[in-house]
């Protein structure tokens, strides 16, 4: 199996067979009870589907008989079989629907959980659009195959089976001429099967990168609208679903070729047999209900073929969505846990030390972020990281969170290497403010216990209050709990802020990354909020990345970035006295002609 996703959906190997599909086996074992219980109820009801024509034959042989009793018991026992027939049917129909639901549960859940704990560097390599793909439309496919095609199949491979046992049993001659079709209707499965999966695995590639396109459009309709790419973005949308179209074109047009060829091959057999059976049953070699029991075989055994045609095809399509997800879940990872972790120590003083840090992001190989980085930030230090843009002073948070890897040195926490620990161990010592909050389609009061989930009501109101947001919060419609739309859509870049600062307050970590914590407030807010900082700030470690002098001057020390190296490092007057690099930022007051990075 594939441990890596591929950069371009068309590159991925296609399945040559339907063997990827043993990697839905793990999650079929853990009910193996059910799939006990189905594989019973369907050989019931193949057993009993096989027994109507015997039945249906003494019906009919019945008729030359005279009995009306023995003619009253032969409609009885038919009866029955029948009702026994739709008993089993829908105990199969629950039992194989079941077990689909439940399996292709597990698998989103296995794939989401793998994929929600992937660094950013795998999501370089891969649309979020196509995951989602996978987890949506692949799945529904696995759904589909093993709460009704296997069992279809398997009972249709059972009927096959024995109702060709049943027709050799009837009439050795007739059976004879009925196995010589056989290789004429194998041949163009096996032929047009082969194209089919090649096609079902591109239908799938080019719905999940139509998927993709869409997710990243939508989510951006305020950019896509404000710089009027609305027909640009239509274009592209519409050229990449037609190309998903074009795909599902030709991979039915062959299957539909694939049917007709089969079916036709299946039933002119099936005429010719009839016309020599006809031809016994006049000379008395056989009798009618003789002749009518293996016409319902033989039809029941052609049925079973062209089923088992359809089917194929969907086991097909299942083969390639199973290697997509598997694809997922066996996905390597630059940034992973390691196999023994060292632990923190109960309490974590918040040492952060940079040691001789060198890193590329995997997007820009070519290109240093960091050169040579070392610096130390002891316990309840505030530090702050000024430069112009694309100097490198986020990377250092992308690092310090283990986001990344560095590709030379290391990064310590109270003197152990972040490698050398669980990341969700160390950040649970971290607090983040980003300069772009992230607000969830969520209430208020959920989006700022997102740092702490067992946060109490009051000590959210309380961190809400830290932060300068209580106000605003208290005025919404219901309050903590009014509903902030996808993306926090229906608050302003300021109060989106303050509630990715109340969100690191309410956690009390022992390291705080701020992030232009308050590029987006007014001066009122901005004031009340800086004294949040400050006092958040006092008694923890602080790496703040800042272009306001207000919030720079604040600071233990500053270290100033140039094109991934340290330039220079010092107090606010200490640089200013130098020259250089800080004082001329210094002079801009940290807004004119800077972006905020």
């Amino acid at each position: 199996m594939a441990n890596q996703i591929e950069e371009n959906p068309q590159d991925r190997p296609k399945a040559a067979t339907i063997g990827p599909m043993r990697g839905l086996f793990p999650y079929i074992r853990p009910y193996r009870g059910l799939v006990i219980l189905a594989g019973v109820a369907l050989i019931l009801t193949a057993a009993l589907s096989l027994a109507l024509p015997l039945a249906v034959r003494r019906v009919i042989d019945g008729f030359s008989s005279g009995s009306v009793e023995l003619l009253d018991q032969y409609f009885a026992a038919a009866l029955g079989v029948a009702a026994l027939l739709a008993l089993g049917t829908g105990l199969r129909y629950y039992l194989v629907t079941r077990l689909g639901e439940r399996v292709v549960a597990d698998i989103r859940k296995a794939v989401y959980a793998r994929m929600i704990g992937m660094s950013p560097a795998f999501f370089e390599r891969i649309m979020t659009g196509e995951v989602l793909s996978r987890i949506t439309t692949d799945t529904t496919l696995i759904l589909s195959v093993i709460g009704s095609s296997v069992s279809v199949a398997l009972r249709n491979l059972l009927i096959f089976v024995g109702g060709l046992a049943f027709m050799l049993a009837t009439s050795l001659k007739l059976a004879g001429l009925v196995l010589l079709l056989v290789p004429l209707v194998i041949v163009p499965i096996l032929l047009l099967g082969r194209r089919l999966r090649n096609l079902s695995r591109i239908n799938q590639d080019r719905i999940a990168e139509s998927s993709g396109n869409a997710s990243e459009t939508l989510q951006a309709a305020q950019t896509v609208q404000a710089f009027t790419h609305e027909a640009a973005s239509r274009e592209r949308f519409s050229y990449v679903t037609e190309q998903s179209y074009d795909a599902a074109r030709a991979r039915i047009k062959i299957r539909a070729i694939m049917t007709v060829i089969v079916i036709f091959l299946i039933f002119s057999g099936v005429v010719g047999v009839l016309w020599v059976g006809a031809r016994d049953v006049r000379t008395d070699v056989m009798s009618t209900g003789a002749l009518i029991q293996f016409v319902i075989y033989s039809v029941m055994v052609a049925g079973s073929v062209a089923a088992l045609s359809e089917i194929w095809g969907e086991l097909q399509r299942a083969a390639g969505a199973t290697e997509r997800l598997v694809e997922l879940l066996n996905a390597s990872d630059s940034v992973d846990d390691p196999a023994t972790p060292l632990a923190l120590p109960s309490v974590v003083k918040g040492a952060i030390e940079f040691q001789d840090v060198s890193f590329r992001y995997p997007s820009r190989p070519g290109v240093l972020a960091l050169d040579g980085i070392s610096f130390a930030v002891k316990p309840g230090e505030s530090v702050a990281l000024v430069g112009p843009s694309g100097a490198g002073k986020s990377t250092i948070f992308q690092l310090a969170l283990r986001f990344f890897d560095p590709d030379d040195g290391r990064i310590t926490l109270d003197g152990i290497d972040l490698k050398s620990m669980k990341r969700e161990d160390f950040r649970r010592s971290i607090a983040l403010v980003p300069q772009d909050p992230v607000i969830f389609a969520d209430s208020a009061r959920e989006n700022i216990r997102f740092g702490r989930p067992d946060a109490t009501d009051a000590e959210v109101e309380a961190a809400a209050k830290a932060a300068a947001a209580h106000d605003f919060l208290t005025e919404l419609p219901d309050g903590y709990d009014s509903f902030v739309g996808e993306r926090g859509v229906m608050l302003s870049g300021g109060q989106k802020q303050r509630i990715a600062i109340a969100r690191a307050i309410l956690r009390a970590a022992p390291v705080l990354l701020l992030d232009e914590a308050t590029s987006a407030l007014d001066a009122e807010s901005e004031l009340a909020v800086q004294k949040a900082v400050d006092a958040l700030s006092a008694d923890r470690t602080t790496l703040i990345v800042a272009h306001r002098l207000a919030t720079v001057k604040k600071a233990h020390r500053i270290v100033v970035f140039d094109r991934g190296r340290i330039v220079a490092t010092g107090t606010h007057d200490k640089l200013v006295a130098e020259g250089g690099l800080y004082a001329r930022l210094a002079r801009l007051q940290f807004t004119e002609g800077l972006a905020a990075e």
